[in-house]
């Protein structure tokens, strides 16, 4: 049986909020057919500039439902992995190998796990973002922000993440994760490096540690 951490622990949002998180159907039915494919084919450039991102860090500032806030230093590489050192005091990481997404607690020396393929996060860090594939929810292109909604009710229920991109570099800036009951949990990225090689250790599991919990609970 997975721990839970307990819910005093003051980290940004909880750990479902942050992986799983849900969201009402966003309707694009605003904008009419036409205009929305053209929008969508913009989204697409910027998405694949993107994604042809392999690897980057840099740090984040996460802000929660509550009005929590925390920050730390953030590892993509695709596809699939990630990895989340959040600074002290707040005691989480969060970390995926390609194929399982876990958040550990290490004061309460606690793990959660779930298959990446189940949470929005398998969107971002896909090797490429195909908007084509049913996956867009919402378009919204202003002078100094496109903004991107995906979800796939198929493969995580109805999960949405909301991409935030500087229209002209094309760089992300912001994803949020909106759970069932509509609340967000948004990440702020900054002081970005692309290109970066990291040791494989960066996004290494510990299913010792996991595996023994779910024995030990």
């Amino acid at each position: 049986m997975t721990h839970k951490t307990d819910a005093r622990t003051p980290v940004l949002a909880s750990r479902r909020q942050f992986v799983l998180g849900t969201a009402a159907f966003m309707a694009c039915a605003a904008l009419p057919l036409p205009a929305f494919a053209a929008t969508t084919e913009a989204a697409q450039q910027i998405a694949d500039h993107f994604s042809g991102v392999k690897t980057m860090t840099g740090e984040f500032v996460q802000f929660g439902p509550r009005g929590e806030q925390t920050g730390g230093k953030f590892f993509i590489e695709r596809p699939g992995k990630l990895r989340f050192n959040y600074e002290k005091p707040s005691p989480m990481r969060v970390i995926s190998d390609g194929k399982n997404v876990v958040i550990g607690n290490s004061k309460l020396k606690t793990w959660d796990i779930y298959p990446l393929s189940k949470t929005p996060l398998s969107l971002l860090l896909a090797d490429r973002i195909d908007l084509g594939n049913k996956l867009v929810r919402d378009v919204k292109q202003e002078a100094d922000l496109t903004t991107i909604v995906l979800g796939d009710r198929t493969i995580f229920g109805d999960s949405t993440i909301t991409l935030m991109f500087d229209p002209k570099s094309f760089e992300l800036r912001q994803w949020t994760i909106t759970d069932v009951q509509k609340k967000d949990t948004s990440v702020m990225i900054f002081n970005v490096q692309s290109g970066v090689q990291f040791d494989p250790s960066v996004f290494e599991i510990p299913y010792a540690e996991v595996h023994g919990q779910k024995r030990g609970g």
